[in-house]
């Protein structure tokens, strides 16, 4: 973690027009037993250059992935994708660093999120209909600031050329892990997920590297069978053996108005052979490509969330958490 007398690590000039003007990213985390999973967000340009800090938002709806953060701060964050976003450049960006969470952030914080997001999703509806459907959408948010320690920019999105490393130096391959109790074979129908993947283009893999960060990695889906997906990868960015790994598939229309997600945990085993991956969860994620509906979703979906988090406890949990800093 950035200390308070470490001089901060501002990301590279390459990497600037990227981190200010993609729409969605890909953010990963690790998991107790030593996995990764990896999501996608739109993080609306949130960054200090000067602190060398990043960030994005999410909401108590989703307090898994905060628990798992605040338990264990290691992220990374990987700009990926140009489509739909600001940025030209044809660069890959991995940041990795360590997260803290703000649970209550300031009424300036969360204007200035306002004012951001307006410019990557559009103008948000007003009127005092739409200010009740929207209130915990817009003001429950919670902030996930990332003091980052290492920027790897490829020169292409595929990372097949020489990256450029910012800040640590990479740590060496990670070992291989022991297999889960119940198995590495898959435990969802590949066949099915095959086809709901098939029309989402984005795919990433994530694994813990050796220094607790999560690696992202782009990679392509050449087939498939009963023992699982068959990966393509850059040489070089997925260690040798076996270990627990994350996968999202994943695709977005302009301004997020539309969307598909589908975020596994899974068993990688890399060989000679080849990369496989077995799946053993799968959850899906979609969203109407119509701003008015996706609109309301949202407000109902965020106010249903705060009122769950209330109920069971989480919003308390989740500040117990962040009181009492990560487990070590």
């Amino acid at each position: 973690m950035t200390s308070a007398t470490s001089a901060p690590l501002r990301w590279p000039d390459t990497a600037d027009a990227v981190i200010r003007g993609d729409l969605t990213i890909a953010v990963a985390y690790v998991t107790p037993a030593g996995g990764a999973v990896v999501t996608s967000v739109s993080p609306v340009g949130l960054g200090d250059r000067e602190a060398g800090r990043l960030g994005f938002t999410t909401s108590l709806g989703f307090p898994r992935k905060l628990e798992r953060i605040l338990r264990d701060p290691h992220v990374a964050l990987a700009y990926h994708t140009r489509d739909h976003g600001f940025a030209t450049d044809a660069s890959l960006v991995l940041a990795q660093g360590s997260a803290s969470v703000d649970l209550r952030p300031s009424p300036e914080r969360l204007a200035e999120l306002a004012r951001a997001g307006e410019r990557f999703l559009g103008k948000t509806p007003r009127g005092p209909v739409w200010n009740w459907l929207l209130r915990e959408y817009h003001q429950e948010r919670v902030f996930v600031d990332v003091d980052v320690e290492r920027f790897t920019v490829w020169p292409d999105l595929a990372a097949r050329g020489a990256p450029t490393v910012t800040g640590a130096a990479p740590p060496g391959a990670p070992a291989g892990q022991d297999p889960p109790a119940k198995g590495t074979a898959p435990r969802v129908d590949v066949s099915a997920l095959a086809r709901r993947i098939r029309g989402l283009p984005h795919r990433l893999l994530a694994y813990r590297g050796a220094d607790g960060h999560p690696v992202v990695v782009p990679v392509t889906v050449t087939g498939h069978d009963a023992a699982g997906l068959r990966l393509d990868a850059p040489e070089g960015l997925l260690p040798p053996g076996g270990r627990r790994a994350g996968f999202l598939a994943h695709a977005f229309r302009p301004q997020c108005v539309g969307l598909g997600m589908r975020t596994l945990t899974g068993w990688l085993t890399v060989t000679e052979e080849g990369v496989r991956y077995a799946p053993h969860t799968s959850k899906g994620l979609a969203a109407p490509p119509y701003k008015g509906l996706l609109t309301v979703s949202n407000g109902l979906l965020a106010k249903y969330g705060l009122w769950r988090a209330r109920r069971d406890g989480t919003a308390a949990r989740l500040r117990g958490l962040a009181a009492s800093g990560p487990a070590e």
